[in-house]
């Protein structure tokens, strides 16, 4: 007899080999395979997305793929299989009345129930349990079918956008070549119209004039995994180690001759002139003199030395790199080459992020602040947003700095690097806001401060680890140095 267990374990099978045989199709699709033979980022990153799909459609199929009909059909099945052979006989009638509005096993049932009052056989329960199950299992394979069938064309018009989007690109990242950065296609699910891509190029064109606002992101991408000097995470260690070394006393290999006073390394004809007691008095001088020629021999040999090499500190492991935390000043007095400078210091990190697989928070300040996730499903269409802004306004720093630090006290964003991008005309921040921000660097979070004007007051920049100044001005950008007195070490 087939119990609703074996019923599950037959709908499971169904459905798992329904996904497999879609899953290769969806491989196969001549677009998809010319992108992702192009670049292994990409193909790991279509494979992780049809990943993520066939969970999502397995669950689906499993928990709402059927109807409150074919429910109720399996709910009878199910009792049916419970009764003994005596009660399903005589309750078929009844089982046949409530098979009828709900599912159309009822014209073959009818069938059996009339063969068996004609011809009885002990076995009927299981033969018409068999058959019940078997277009059970019909009807849940032709409704998943139906059902993955429409997964399939939105999973095939999400892929096809992204492609589109990724095709679109090319030539927006300055590498010349998008496909190297996987993590874009997790961002690629937004469209991107033509006025999006020609403002991307606006700022790649804009970054290839100042190349040392990209210099400065780059700087700042590595600095995560910059070790503090509260603790290295690898210290020199003195240890034994037995070492080869080249010894000429070794007779391992003739190298050549040379003048000695080695009897047992002796040349033959060395040797002649002790034959001759007229030249036997040459041969003595010679080897006072250290002036026979001898054979030169030199080999390998072994012995224990102490060997300084660099060992994992117990007290601090090696650093994970954390995502980017970057505040924007959008205020007036940032409007023209400063808010220019800022937008593309972080479509820079931003790139860097996305190859990075870093998590990239954007936040516009001014009055008030607004923020874009720049690394996230809907990423290039926040970046889109971010870069259209406008800047106005006044200048407080003190909300979107609080905000920041509430981010980086959170799981999501440990060991970050918070960028702040302004002119720094503000006043210093208040002593319980230093605080915190000390306390966070305790906790191996990071604070920049990238100065766009020569005015910035220092007791504000005083609060972050590091500070660059790349100034508006024309001599500013020829001189784009660091700030005084805070200097990386």
């Amino acid at each position: 007899m087939l119990s609703a267990e074996s019923l599950n374990m037959g709908l499971m099978l169904a459905e798992s080999g329904l996904l497999d045989a879609a899953m290769t199709e969806l491989m196969s699709h001549p677009q998809l395979l010319l992108l992702t033979e192009r670049s292994p980022a990409i193909k790991r990153a279509v494979q992780k997305q049809l990943d993520r799909w066939r969970g999502h459609t397995k669950r689906k199929l499993m928990q709402q793929g059927l109807s409150p009909a074919l429910k109720q059909e399996i709910q009878l099945y199910e009792q049916a299989t419970e009764k003994s052979a005596r009660a399903f006989e005589s309750d078929i009638q009844t089982l046949l009345a409530d098979l009828e509005p709900v599912s159309s096993f009822h014209a073959q049932a009818s069938l059996l129930a009339s063969q068996q009052a004609e011809h009885p056989d002990p076995m009927f329960q299981s033969y018409f349990c068999n058959k019940w199950h078997a277009h059970l299992k019909a009807e849940i394979h032709a409704l998943q079918s139906e059902n993955l069938e429409a997964q399939k064309e939105k999973l095939l018009d999400d892929l096809y956008r992204r492609i589109a989007t990724y095709q679109t690109m090319d030539g927006v990242d300055q590498s010349g070549d998008i496909s190297k950065v996987g993590r874009l296609w997790d961002m690629a699910a937004s469209h991107l119209s033509q006025h999006d891509v020609t403002l991307l190029k606006r700022f790649v064109t804009f970054l290839e004039k100042n190349p040392d606002l990209q210099a400065i992101a780059e700087q700042l991408g590595r600095m995560a995994n910059q070790v503090s000097a509260s603790g290295p995470s690898q210290q020199p260690t003195e240890t034994l180690k037995t070492v080869p070394e080249r010894q000429v006393d070794v007779p391992d290999d003739i190298t050549g001759i040379c003048q000695s006073d080695r009897v047992d390394r002796l040349l033959p004809n060395e040797a002649v002139l002790l034959s001759d007691p007229a030249l036997e008095v040459v041969f003595y001088k010679q080897l006072v003199d250290k002036q026979l020629l001898n054979y030169q021999l030199s080999g390998k040999a072994h012995r224990r030395q102490k060997v300084e090499t660099n060992a994992p500190s117990q007290s601090k492991p090696e650093q994970i790199k954390g995502p980017f935390i970057i505040a924007v000043d959008a205020s007036g007095s940032m409007s023209g080459f400063p808010e220019q400078c800022a937008k593309a210091l972080a479509y820079v990190l931003m790139r860097i992020a996305a190859t990075e697989h870093r998590d990239c928070y954007v936040m516009l300040f001014s009055t008030d602040h607004i923020s874009y996730e720049l690394t996230g499903e809907q990423g290039l269409q926040e970046a889109m947003s971010f870069l259209s802004y406008r800047f106005h306004g006044g200048t407080d720093m003190a909300p979107v700095i609080d905000k920041a630090l509430d981010l980086m006290a959170g799981d999501r964003y440990q060991n970050a690097d918070l960028v702040v991008v302004s002119d720094f005309i503000a006043p210093k921040q208040s002593d319980a806001m230093i605080e915190k921000v000390n306390a966070l660097k305790a906790q191996q979070n990071r604070f920049h401060a990238v100065s766009l004007s020569k005015y910035g007051n220092p007791e504000l920049m005083a609060m972050f680890d590091h500070c660059w100044r790349y100034q508006p001005s024309l001599a500013g950008r020829l001189v784009n140095q660091w700030w005084p007195g805070k200097r990386d070490h």
